[in-house]
């Protein structure tokens, strides 16, 4: 008995373009991560992120908190004060986004310690 040939059920997967290209530019960004610690400690005001982190200057420290705000990591707090006053919070899909990049720390130090 011939068989008809059998319909394709899957296609060829491909990388998920959009969150592939936010981890590589958060994990491109060498201070990402330092801010996420920041804000996990209750430092959430850039003043107070840049004298506590040696090396951390204003200006790459605000391309930092834009380039995460734009992705949705975190969220800009204005309150409407004087002097203005503006914080950093993680956001929900921060709060995932964070939990990706920690398993992918751990994978990386399975990977050290097996070579």
């Amino acid at each position: 008995m011939l068989m008809k040939s059998q319909e394709k059920v899957f296609s060829r997967k491909s990388a998920p373009e959009r969150s592939a290209r936010m981890v590589e530019t958060i994990y491109g960004c060498k201070w990402s991560l330092t801010v996420y610690q920041l804000l996990a400690n209750g430092i959430n005001r850039p003043g107070k992120m840049v004298r506590s982190v040696e090396g951390l200057t204003t200006k790459v420290l605000n391309e930092c908190l834009r380039r995460n705000t734009s992705f949705g990591i975190l969220e800009r707090v204005s309150y409407d004060e004087v002097p203005p006053r503006v914080e950093y919070k993680v956001t929900r899909f921060g709060s995932k986004f964070i939990r990706i990049l920690d398993e992918l720390e751990k994978l990386q130090s399975e990977i050290s310690s097996e070579t």
